[in-house]
């Protein structure tokens, strides 16, 4: 647990190709279809404005991005559910930073498309110290054009694993938000961000702590 996380993550991806290669190709094949698509591509890039939003957290309290903002830079983390392994150790990893953010006046937080009490599990499983939104309906993740559909084929095999979400979305769209990572300035825009179709990858968490890091700096000269 102490390795990089994206050597946690790898590892777990190839643990799991190695026990099921028909699962890893189903995954490979979705992953392939976002990329060809270009899914979350036209998300704000650096030096972009982050679009605002307003969604409740695990306890029903809203939160805004502005009000967020007051208080300084903050690291938006976009996660698929509580259920999934590789948002778990995201999760984890990233409240291992909490308090060196905090220390730098930044903090994190995480949206995923779930209703709240599971967004209450995530956070409770990574005894995170940031708050866990929720996105249900998916409305702010297609803002972004981050949202896209599982397809029947990963359908089909997530029922088949015991991971039908739809419970958990309170809905029966199987849309998903890529795992995206934005780094946000206080003047709104977006600093570094992370975007890859492929779940099983994630922001490196050197990069988002030198991308606040940058931030917290003074100017040259």
């Amino acid at each position: 647990m102490d390795a990089p996380l994206v050597q946690r993550l790898q590892t777990f991806s190839d643990d799991v190709r190695a026990l099921s290669p028909p699962f890893a190709q189903i995954v490979d094949r979705m992953v392939a279809r976002l990329q060809s698509s270009h899914v979350g591509q036209s998300a704000p890039a650096p030096g972009e404005e982050m679009p605002p939003f307003l969604l409740p957290d695990q306890n029903g309290n809203l939160v805004s991005l502005a009000r967020l903002l007051e208080n300084g830079p903050v690291v938006l983390s976009f996660h698929r559910g509580h259920w999934c392994p590789y948002c778990r150790l995201t999760a984890d990893a990233l409240a291992r930073i909490g308090p060196e953010l905090a220390d730098l006046g930044a903090q994190i937080v995480a949206i995923t498309p779930e209703l709240q009490q599971y967004g209450g599990a995530l956070k409770s499983y990574a005894k995170a110290p940031f708050p866990v939104l929720s996105d249900v309906g998916g409305g702010y993740a297609l803002a972004l054009s981050l949202l896209y559909w599982v397809g029947e084929e990963k359908r089909n095999l997530m029922i088949a694993a015991g991971h039908d979400i739809a419970q958990f979305q309170g809905n029966e769209t199987w849309m998903l938000p890529i795992p995206a990572t934005f780094v946000i300035g206080t003047d709104g825009l977006v600093k570094a961000r992370y975007i890859d179709p492929d779940y099983r990858r994630r922001m490196d968490i050197d990069a988002i702590l030198a991308a606040v890091r940058n931030m917290a700096a003074p100017p040259p000269g």
